[in-house]
């Protein structure tokens, strides 16, 4: 079964690889022979996990890359074909999200949310299947969110926007099928991680947390690493379009 896992001379570009999932998700393909791209706003941020899987024995490349510019973007997938010549996983982590009162959401900060969530996301897909067209194969991955599937309060446009991102995974994956690109998704629900220490600090609020999860207890970024895994690999090779919700049951109800 070992097999079924192996990303041996793969090439994997993981977006806001630099923390938090996205640096499980990395960490998790370079341990199974991927040679990982890390890519975030904050190149120094890259080229410290970069250097952390060469120092485990992994290959790996950081590119400073805003999500919200398309230069950005294009320039990003330049500077792999021209490094490895291919592309064969595409992870679309990178994302942001605000919490506030619907009535409080500024005009800016909608832009903000669907010009990283759903824009740069579209046309990191379009770039990427432009190479795996080529290659005839590829796998994309796209991480949504179950605030896309559910509703849940003060967060109104990024669960609008991760709802976005499930629909065009559906959408994606119908139309390229024919090329060898398989698209599927995965929708996070709390997951403990660096960037939300805070919440999960204060006892109150983690209790009030727990309380919306079947299971009674946080997701750990390896949870999602782990589906990403199967999703890049050859486990997952008759699925698409698909988006899998890991979240201890709480779209379950």
């Amino acid at each position: 079964m070992d097999h079924l896992f192996n990303l041996n001379d793969k090439i994997a570009l993981i977006t806001g690889g630099s923390r938090g999932i996205g640096k499980q998700i990395v960490k998790t393909y370079a341990r199974q022979g991927a040679a990982v791209v890390i890519a975030s706003r904050n190149i120094n941020d890259c080229n410290n996990v970069a250097e952390e899987v060469i120092n485990e024995g992994g290959k790996a490349m950081a590119i400073k890359c805003d999500m919200a510019n398309l230069d950005d973007i294009t320039n990003m997938f330049k500077s792999i074909v021209d490094t490895f010549g291919q592309l064969d996983i595409l992870v679309n982590n990178a994302g942001v999200s605000i919490t506030k009162p619907s009535v409080e959401v500024t005009s800016k900060e909608w832009d903000t949310m669907f010009d990283i969530n759903i824009k740069g996301l579209f046309f990191a897909c379009q770039e990427a299947a432009k190479i795996m067209i080529e290659q005839g194969q590829g796998r994309i991955i796209n991480i949504s969110s179950i605030g896309g599937i559910k509703t849940f309060k003060r967060i109104a446009p990024y669960g609008a926007s991760k709802a976005a991102v499930i629909h065009l995974t559906k959408s994606l994956a119908s139309e390229w099928a024919r090329h060898g690109i398989l698209v599927n998704g995965i929708a996070p629900g709390l997951i403990s991680t660096d960037i939300n220490t805070e919440e999960v600090g204060d006892e109150k609020l983690l209790q009030k947390m727990l309380q919306m999860i079947p299971l009674r207890h946080l997701g750990e970024p390896s949870d999602i690493a782990t589906m990403a895994l199967v999703l890049a690999s050859d486990a997952s090779n008759f699925m698409t379009g698909q988006t899998i919700s890991i979240d201890g049951g709480v779209t379950s109800e």
